[in-house]
């Protein structure tokens, strides 16, 4: 599969870290260091505007070593690029620990999966089938 990429940053393209990588590091691209203070949220630019084959989505998730080391995850998570949005690919990062967390261009900030969806048909019906959990939710199958 192959996505156009224009890239408007100084950075270099993303890419799988490992050959079984399945999401694309991505970096921020800014004019001037950004600080997250406790609990800030920050739309960080990346430069990047992508050209998304129709059926596919790009979800835009954390990095696991930027959210256990520094706290910094991304608020909307798994964020969705619909194929046919345009425009500059942002990632919406919070700071959830307890101290300021500087953020330089460059800096790997998050990673993106691409996807294929399906697009269902709603129907709307006065009866669902019946299963063995029926309406059972939050925590209805047990901590173990």
């Amino acid at each position: 599969m192959e996505i156009k990429v224009i890239n408007k940053s100084n950075n270099e393209l993303p890419h799988y870290a490992t050959a079984d990588s399945a999401g694309l590091d991505i970096r921020a691209f800014l004019n001037e260091p950004v600080t997250l203070k406790p609990l800030e949220r920050k739309l960080i630019p990346t430069g990047l505007f992508l050209e998304i084959p129709s059926g596919f989505e790009v979800q835009i998730r954390p990095r696991s070593g930027f959210a256990f080391k520094q706290g910094v995850t991304v608020l909307n998570s798994p964020g969705t690029i619909d194929a046919d949005y345009r425009g500059e690919i942002g990632v919406l990062l919070i700071n959830l620990s307890n101290e300021d967390v500087i953020i330089e261009s460059g800096e790997r900030v998050a990673q993106m999966v691409v996807a294929p969806f399906v697009q269902a048909q709603l129907k709307e019906t006065n009866a669902l089938s019946e299963t063995s959990r029926g309406d059972g939710g939050f925590g209805s199958t047990g901590k173990n």
